[in-house]
């Protein structure tokens, strides 16, 4: 279904496989989750990332998956019984809508695998924009790439951004971590 989901929507899906273990662990590695109540997913798939962000999740928070391709949400309801997932249809230009009819007023964390350098001009700024609004102080925008193209996006917006590779992942894969800062954010 992967696959098939990638040769029918290039532009939408990052990959033409899953991306590994290793790649996950990595990505959400870094997540205090005793602290967490809502965390965002942005272009679940087949839910490479739901299992284990579900996994790692505590008992009372929320995990929002959010997925423009109609497909992969049909799949992630059907295909996974929890309570703490909420699986919405729509993009993630318009996630303050989706935190907010989902009980919240922001989130801790957003995950994010959509390929930002095949987004039509300005839905990437629209995106990483209204993931910062909708970040706690303190929360993190957790983005894996092929390319360094949302770095451009996430440096203006963001206090702090960090960039790493992950080699063990085919292909290889950038780990952005972007950081709302506590401090920065209380002052502006």
């Amino acid at each position: 279904m992967f696959f098939r989901q990638f040769v029918k929507h290039p532009g939408m899906i990052g990959s033409v496989i899953p991306s590994s273990p290793t790649l996950v662990a990595r990505m959400l590695d870094g997540v205090d989750w005793q602290r967490t109540r809502l965390f965002v997913e942005y272009g679940p798939g087949l839910g490479t990332f739901t299992h284990s962000i579900l996994e790692r999740l505590h008992p009372d928070a929320t995990l929002l998956a959010i997925d423009l391709n109609l497909d992969f949400v049909a799949y992630l309801e059907s295909e996974i019984r929890d309570p703490r997932l909420r699986v919405v249809h729509g993009s993630a230009a318009d996630v303050r809508r989706f935190v907010m009819e989902a009980g919240y007023q922001q989130a801790d964390y957003v995950l994010s695998g959509i390929p930002f350098s095949t987004l039509p001009d300005g839905v990437g700024d629209a995106i990483c924009a209204e993931t910062r609004s909708i970040l706690r102080n303190g929360g993190a925008f957790l983005v894996y790439q092929y390319s360094r193209y949302v770095r451009r996006l996430l440096d203006p917006l963001f206090d702090q951004v960090s960039d790493e590779l992950e080699w063990r992942n085919i292909p290889p894969c950038r780990l952005f971590h972007a950081i709302k800062a506590e401090a920065l954010a209380k002052a502006a």
